[in-house]
């Protein structure tokens, strides 16, 4: 396989390394178009629109929307009938999930001041969520762990999911997944139109006021283009790893770890940095016979060639810069004392400490979630948690005395602003 080798030594390397990483996550028009028409005939038609498009899109006939929901009965049937040896790796991923989140609550808290004045902030949860979960062949029960547990334990009221299932097809992981996770309702229905119901409500279908979860380009664009009438939580670019290994760790281990996110699809970006050439060459060697293993071999190979790298960089401190310009969704740090490595990051979605850590146990069941921000958005963004379910309200409460005084600085700065009404709306307040 031709992987392209890099060398932080080379003139180029800057040019190269942002010529690699570089990515547009802007949609083609003719996806903007579809996905537009789309949106407004489910905020005009409601119901009747939605129903056309689960009838063209996924081949599902029904004579109301009603009909595509699915029972909370269902849900559980789903958990009770799976393979007992799934049911306890959910359970146990969502324990997991569920303890770490449970550590990220934000708090309501307030001062008083010495004149009586109390000043503080109120958090409260959002009222409902909306959950788009991929479904057909393309279903991830661990995407409803991770959505859904942080929106429950935030105290989210009322979780709303909505899974396509083309043709009737529906994953039994994923309902299971919804019923331990604590999901409200489920709808079976999914694209753009599943966002647009979420973000408008129909006569079936309620408003929420955020949506997340992870879709294809249409899901994406359409979660990009309500955005305003409702938050989401972000429109994620392809998966990425970046792997900073000492040379010290097993090649084949590394090799895998770059083709569990290469595997995802064509546009992933795998790349490891290492000061060691040596090793470089040996984990190039373990990838051209691990590949011959992998059912999505042609993925894998598709994917490395075009946007994955082995890249030599002169030691681990450099490693450490370079990771910070690319900010990665997932990196590993496969080296000898990690902790003290990862104090040098400032930007990645998760940072992975030491050689026995795979990226994929972030993936399923080590508590922290695996909603990241990719596309170097790293640098000014965080992984979704139970914070993106909660919002924040000041509180300001003046006492007479402190209304006085505090009156007298906002008059003087209102009338600096020409804002006059401002300025004797405070100055009322002052004795």
């Amino acid at each position: 396989m031709n992987i392209r080798r890099l060398d932080s030594a080379d003139s180029d390397f800057s040019a190269a390394l942002e010529q690699l990483t570089a990515w547009e996550s802007v949609s083609a028009d003719e996806v903007v178009a579809t996905v537009d028409d789309i949106l407004r005939a489910i905020k005009t038609d409601g119901d009747r629109a939605l129903l056309e498009y689960s009838r063209r899109f996924d081949g599902l006939e029904a004579a109301s929307v009603a009909e595509l929901e699915m029972s909370l009965e269902r849900l559980e049937h789903s958990y009770q009938h799976i393979d007992p040896a799934a049911r306890d790796a959910l359970q146990q991923a969502a324990a997991r999930i569920q303890a770490y989140a449970e550590r990220q609550k934000l708090e309501s808290w307030e001062y008083t001041e010495a004149d009586g004045s109390l000043l503080g902030q109120q958090v409260t949860p959002l009222d409902r969520v909306g959950l788009y979960v991929p479904g057909g062949k393309a279903a991830y029960p661990s995407s409803v762990l991770m959505n859904a547990i942080p929106a429950v334990v935030a105290g989210v009221g009322e979780l709303i999911m909505v899974v396509p299932t083309p043709q009737g097809v529906v994953n039994e992981l994923v309902l299971a997944a919804a019923h331990i996770a604590g999901v409200s309702r489920v709808f079976t229905i999914g694209g753009a139109q599943a966002v647009a119901a979420l973000a408008y409500g129909t006569a079936t279908v309620p408003a929420v006021d955020k949506i997340v979860g992870p879709g294809n380009i249409y899901v994406a664009t359409a979660k990009r283009m309500v955005f305003g009438t409702v938050g989401i939580d972000m429109v994620a670019g392809p998966s990425e790893i970046l792997v900073i290994c000492d040379g010290g760790t097993d090649p084949d281990w590394i090799a895998m770890d770059l083709f569990s996110q290469a595997e995802h699809d064509e546009d992933a970006q795998a790349i490891l940095l290492s000061p060691d050439a040596g090793f470089l060459d040996r984990v190039q060697q373990s990838i051209e016979r691990l590949i011959e293993e992998m059912p999505r071999r042609q993925i894998i190979d598709q994917s490395m060639r075009a946007r994955g790298a082995l890249i030599r960089v002169r030691d681990l401190d450099e490693a450490a810069d370079v990771a910070n310009l690319i900010a990665p969704e997932h990196l590993e740090l496969s080296v000898d004392n990690a902790r003290e490595l990862a104090r040098s990051i400032r930007h990645a979605g998760a940072i992975f400490l030491g050689r026995h850590t795979a990226e994929a146990l972030g993936d399923y069941c080590a508590g922290p979630n695996h909603v990241l921000p990719t596309s170097r958005t790293a640098r000014f963004s965080s992984p979704l948690g139970v914070y993106d379910f909660q919002k924040r309200s000041s509180l300001i409460g003046c006492s007479a005395q402190g209304a006085s005084e505090l009156g007298k600085v906002a008059s003087t700065l209102a009338r600096g602003e020409g804002l006059v009404a401002h300025a004797r709306s405070a100055e009322y307040r002052i004795k």
